[in-house]
């Protein structure tokens, strides 16, 4: 793919479209020479430059990654024509794409029928979700693992709605033992179960939580914001084959969350929230006399909290699945090598001297310790933030981690042997989220060895 032509044909396809429009006269007030411009582009493009390189597999820190550049021509191309995917008035064009795409995200999860739309976040799409849950269990309460994404425990308070976090086990998934108990209460209406934990990667038992729905009436929502692409590698074989249990049954949940600019390649402002009951639409009912008004056809407008949004997204994920589908060899393929990394990776730990792995990776994202002199929580704590500032300000290959702090409950359940003289502590986090790692992560390895030696 020739990026700079495509983006060159973005800008050609636009101006034969306008072109079959009487000719208009650009107006002064929005006229900037070059030389001024030029000035503005410079101060950006170095400030830009105060950016870490989420391009580069020596980045394994955080969720972040350039979009495809599939994403980026199919997004200026509608960019360019600015559509609002609010009213089929302001996007007809992008918002049938929106159908196509969120029927492709149904269609990946098993849904037979759906109610869902895009959204700028998997924040808000959470929201939608606990707001209708909210409304189909009004005066109950909302569950969640306490490694669940903070969004739930913040948008029950938005909502009015009493949260409550239920422990997690010796993986970080929900323990279904407690929520149980919890469940026996009566005050819970819906729990929210997390496909891919954004600290460790967990995928919880959805599976198992199911019977626990049937036998006490509550509402099952699945938060696969960061994980729900892994779906494409379940039951497949080889490494990164993942177990189907769990991914099979997110097709009985009553709703999902998935963020397409996470491992959908999108550009950041690309959430999705899928219903699986339809008449949940209900909830969403409202009035717009001023901006539904040339289509009969329901407008997205019309299921969704949102009010604006950009059709460009739609646009986006729409060419990016046309050339890379959610499926097992299209999208799947990305996701397999950045879960291979994470196994290559999480071996390379285990027989490492130096590190010790904190738990074994499920999706891509691995967490492993210095081993240190003593071995206790505070020097562990205390390694782990001096390789993550040391291997950022190296002056030489740079490399860029993270940090997570366990508390030492958490800790002492899968490490036995480590002094707890402290109530937790940070250790070393990556995200291996490029297919690009593949490749790098034995030299990745290698310099996290120089590191902690210092």
């Amino acid at each position: 793919m020739d990026f700079r032509y495509w983006l060159g044909q973005a800008l050609t396809s636009n101006e034969a479209w306008a072109e079959t429009f009487t000719p208009v006269r650009p107006h002064p007030s929005l006229e900037i020479s070059d030389g001024r411009f030029e000035t503005a582009f410079e101060e950006l493009t170095e400030r830009l430059k105060d950016n870490y390189p989420f391009f580069h597999p020596s980045y394994a820190g955080q969720m972040l990654k350039p979009p495809h550049p599939a994403a980026v021509v199919g997004y200026l191309t509608a960019m360019l024509v600015n559509p609002n995917n609010h009213a089929l008035d302001g996007g007809p064009a992008t918002a049938e794409m929106e159908r196509e795409v969120v029927q492709a995200l149904a269609t990946m999860f098993g849904y037979p029928e759906h109610l869902g739309h895009l959204t700028t976040s998997g924040t808000i799409a959470n929201l939608e979700a606990l707001f209708v849950a909210r409304e189909t269990h009004p005066g109950k309460g909302i569950a969640y693992s306490a490694e669940a994404h903070y969004t739930h425990g913040r948008m029950c308070g938005v909502l009015g709605v009493e949260g409550h976090t239920v422990p997690v086990d010796a993986r970080g998934a929900m323990d279904l033992d407690a929520l149980e108990e919890l469940l026996r209460t009566g005050k819970i209406g819906t729990v929210v179960l997390t496909a891919g934990t954004t600290a460790l990667g967990t995928v919880e038992p959805v599976h198992e939580a199911l019977a626990l729905r049937e036998r006490y009436g509550v509402r099952v929502h699945v938060d696969a914001a960061y994980g729900g692409f892994f779906r494409l590698l379940s039951g497949l074989d080889g490494p990164e084959g993942l177990p189907e249990a769990p991914w099979l049954a997110i097709a009985e949940a009553d709703s999902i969350v998935i963020d397409p600019h996470k491992h959908g390649l999108q550009p950041y402002g690309c959430g999705a929230v899928l219903f699986k009951d339809p008449g949940v639409g209900r909830f969403f009912l409202h009035d717009s006399p001023y901006t539904y008004f040339t289509s009969e056809d329901l407008h997205l407008g019309e299921i969704s909290l949102e009010c604006s949004r950009a059709g460009a997204a739609a646009a986006a994920l729409w060419l990016t699945f046309r050339v890379l589908p959610p499926t097992p060899d299209g999208l799947g393929r990305v996701l397999a090598a950045g879960r291979r990394a994470a196994l290559r990776w999480a071996k390379l730990l285990e027989d490492s001297e130096r590190f010790d792995l904190y738990q074994p990776p499920e999706l891509d994202i691995v967490t492993y310790f210095p081993r240190t002199e003593p071995l206790s929580l505070s020097r562990i704590d205390e390694e782990s933030a001096r390789i993550l500032r040391t291997g950022m300000a190296a002056a030489r290959e740079p490399v860029f981690l993270s940090t997570l702090r366990i508390g030492e409950a958490q800790f002492g359940l899968r490490h036995t042997g480590v002094d707890a003289d402290a109530d937790g502590a940070r250790i070393l986090r990556s995200v291996l989220m490029k297919p690009e790692s593949e490749d790098h992560v034995d030299r990745l390895h290698e310099r996290l060895e120089e590191l902690s030696r210092g």
